[in-house]
């Protein structure tokens, strides 16, 4: 995999350059936040999107009013499982002032786990990108994903 991947850029873009599936995306992920959709495939039905145009845009489209006032961030690893990693990441998380409010970690197999890490960022001084920079580049994170953010 090259470095390429892990330094992604973002862009603030006007809303009626975008594609029709990905605005569509964005509004059914507001549907499934205000409970107005039971399920993906609720909320891809009622805006007239496929399930795999959902997939494929969830994780990369956000109204921008809701990017300025996130201040909790959910994080999925793919680590190793050696000792002392989840340790390291926490460590590296708090050196940005992250607080940690929950750790969820499965039962590692095959010498991997995953961890979901829940972070206000409200006393980060950094930028969220150089936070997931520098995750990145621990030797034993395999994978680093934002799941989410909330108010």
């Amino acid at each position: 995999m090259s470095m390429d991947n892990f330094e992604k850029k973002f862009y603030l873009v006007r809303e009626d350059v975008l594609p029709e599936a990905m605005k569509k995306t964005i509004d059914a992920k507001e549907m499934l936040e205000r409970g107005k959709a039971e399920s993906i495939w609720d909320a891809a039905q009622k805006v007239d999107l496929s399930r795999s145009a959902f997939y494929k845009y969830r994780d990369t489209v956000f109204p921008f009013s809701a990017i300025q006032k996130e201040r909790l961030v959910s994080l999925f690893f793919h680590i190793e499982d050696r000792s002392g990693t989840l340790s390291k990441l926490l460590s590296t998380v708090a050196r940005f002032g992250c607080n940690v409010l929950t750790i969820h970690q499965t039962i590692p197999l095959q010498g991997r786990a995953n961890v979901t890490l829940s972070l206000n960022t409200s006393e980060m001084e950094f930028e969220i990108e150089m936070l997931l920079s520098e995750l990145r580049k621990l030797e034993f994170v395999e994978k680093v994903e934002v799941l989410g953010t909330g108010a």
